[in-house]
C-alpha cells in the first residue's frame, strides 16, 4: 500500500489566506496557516502577512497553498477534479465552490454514467465535479 498522495499546491498573490478559508469552507476539513513573518527572520520580510504556507486537510480534497510575487492573476493549467459518490456532498461542494465564480457546466448526467459540472471558482481555479453512482 502506498503512502503517497497527490496534493495540489495553488500559488497566489496576497489573497491565500481568503482563497484556503474559501475551500475550507467549501470542502470542508482543517486548514493550517504560517505566514511569512512567523519564519525565522520574517519580521524583515517584504510582505510578513502573507502566508508562506496554507494547508487544508480532512475534508473532501487536501489542498496547499501559498503568496508569492511572481503567482500568476488566474490559475489556467490545471484543472482540479473533484469526485467520488456521495451526491449530496459534491453538491453541496459544487454550490460552494461556485459561489462568485463562474459555472461553465451545471451539474447534470452525463451519458458516461455519472453527473458532472465544472466550473472556475472566484479565484480563477477551475474545478471539475463528477458524481458517480454507488456501487451495488
Amino acid at each position: 500500500m502506498s503512502t503517497a498522495a497527490l496534493e495540489p499546491y495553488i500559488y497566489f498573490s496576497g489573497n491565500c489566506r481568503e482563497a484556503m478559508e474559501f475551500y475550507r469552507d467549501a470542502l470542508g476539513g482543517e486548514l493550517e496557516f504560517q505566514s511569512y513573518g512567523d519564519s525565522p527572520g520574517g519580521a524583515e520580510a517584504e510582505n510578513p502577512d502573507w502566508l508562506m504556507h496554507a494547508s487544508l486537510s480532512g475534508g473532501l480534497a487536501g489542498l496547499m497553498g501559498s503568496d508569492v510575487a511572481s503567482a500568476s492573476d488566474r490559475a489556467a493549467k490545471v484543472e482540479l477534479s473533484l469526485s467520488g459518490t456521495d451526491e449530496d456532498a459534491l453538491r453541496k461542494a459544487f454550490d460552494a465552490l461556485a459561489s462568485g465564480g463562474t459555472v461553465k457546466m451545471a451539474l447534470a448526467r452525463q451519458f458516461w454514467g455519472a453527473t458532472f459540472g465544472s466550473l472556475t471558482d472566484r479565484f480563477g481555479v477551475d474545478w471539475m465535479v463528477n458524481v458517480w453512482p454507488p456501487r451495488a
